[in-house]
């Protein structure tokens, strides 16, 4: 069953103020963003999550907010994203984003925006755990240090290590729990950990296995951490460019006729063309264009027309192909350029639905898609209405250590 999380972004960061010339550390940048976005990229990619709650300091809201909704417009995370404002204690910043949570939330993730090399592995343990009936989890990882306790500068006792675990987030709860605990605290005592306010209820708070690599960002010694984590990247451009005849009802081809689409869009109305596959013009050019990010050669390379398999494929799955090959090779696309030319069908009235279209395939923000069409004037073969072409751009970073 779906959970939301509530990210907690609401410390003051005392502890680095000096160290990071005062900036609160859940806006620290890494790789170029606030250090939480990080963590919440890493929870809307886990399926278990179905949304977020990003609790940001009181002060900090109206400005934070706005520079999250920034964020969200370039690179929507695919999940609805909500903000809170913190309050004078953890449980009290805990408390006003369960507060945000839509009505019908049963289930809830509290994470330190801190901790921002979470993985949706560790996040889906915890998930898992609640839907299979646990109440409150907390991921946890074996201490391999001797812990003694001491008074002033004396030891009065060593514990046993085997019995003692290293606590982190996300935790997980029911928020029916979590809100009675909360009423149950009240004012009397306040905690470091949310689990600690269902221990204080009495009730059973399980473990699920942690990861080493969530480490939280706490004091100076810790900012190397934050140095890039992206492998060196070199810019890169791939061109596509394709054509297809129409068909001629009154000449049949050797190949069949297919319905117009562009961009996986159906053009209702338009000539049909002939192709082996489903004859997208535009997605074949931008399948070339994304091969040729990475040197990856050619659509027909891939796909060649000669193999019966490929008859009437949809060239959706050309490009998903394409991706998963480019991507596997460092590729990061941060802008597309398409243009169209044909003499007829108009495309003015199906821009907006290709453009959206395209922008899903490649998992991109539509503003990231630019779409143009033009004719060529009368002249050639799209002037004299017998084909179609199409033209693709594509920009982006290719990470260097990527093969």
């Amino acid at each position: 069953m779906s959970v939301w999380t509530v990210l907690l972004a609401a410390g003051s960061g005392t502890r680095l103020a000096a160290a990071s010339c005062g900036v609160k550390k859940q806006f620290l940048r890494l790789d170029g963003r606030p250090l939480y976005w990080r963590a919440l990229t890493a929870f809307a990619r886990c399926p278990a999550v179905a949304g977020i709650v990003v609790v940001f300091p009181p002060d900090d809201l109206e400005t934070a907010g706005a520079e999250l909704e920034a964020l969200i417009a370039t690179r929507h995370p695919g999940v609805p994203v909500l903000t809170a404002p913190g309050g004078a204690r953890r449980q009290d910043s805990v408390r006003n984003g369960l507060a945000a949570l839509p009505p019908h939330c049963r289930r809830v993730l509290v994470h330190d925006a801190a901790r921002p090399f979470v993985d949706p592995a560790l996040i889906g343990r915890v998930a898992d755990a609640l839907a299979q009936g646990k109440r409150a989890v907390i991921p946890v990882l074996p201490v391999t240090d001797t812990i003694k306790e001491v008074s002033g500068d004396t030891v009065v006792a060593t514990h046993d290590r085997s019995a003692l675990v290293a606590v982190q987030t996300p935790q997980g709860f029911d928020v029916a729990l979590l809100l009675g605990a909360f009423e149950h605290a009240g004012e009397t005592f306040t905690v470091t950990d949310d689990a600690s306010l269902v221990e204080h209820l009495g009730q059973a708070v399980h473990t699920v296995p942690g990861a080493p690599e969530n480490v939280k960002i706490t004091n100076p010694e810790d900012l190397p951490l934050l140095a890039s984590t992206l492998p060196p990247a070199v810019p890169v451009t791939g061109y596509g460019y394709d054509v297809h005849r129409y068909a001629d009802p009154a000449r049949p081809g050797k190949q069949p006729a297919r319905p117009m689409k562009l961009g996986g869009f159906p053009i209702l109305g338009a000539p049909e063309v002939l192709a082996h596959s489903d004859g997208d013009v535009l997605l074949h050019a931008l399948t070339d264009a994304v091969l040729g990010c990475v040197g990856g050669g050619d659509i027909g390379q891939l796909f060649p027309d000669t193999n019966p398999d490929f008859d009437n494929m949809a060239s959706g799955v050309f490009l998903s192909e394409a991706l998963l090959f480019a991507r596997s090779r460092g590729l990061e696309i941060t802008h597309v350029d398409l243009t169209v030319i044909a003499q007829v069908p108009k495309l003015a009235p199906h821009n907006h639905a290709i453009r959206v279209n395209v922008a899903a395939l490649l998992g991109l923000d539509k503003s990231q898609v630019n779409l143009k069409a033009t004719t060529e004037e009368g002249l050639g073969f799209t002037g004299e209405k017998k084909g179609i072409k199409a033209v693709a751009l594509v920009t982006g970073w290719r990470h260097a250590a990527a093969k």
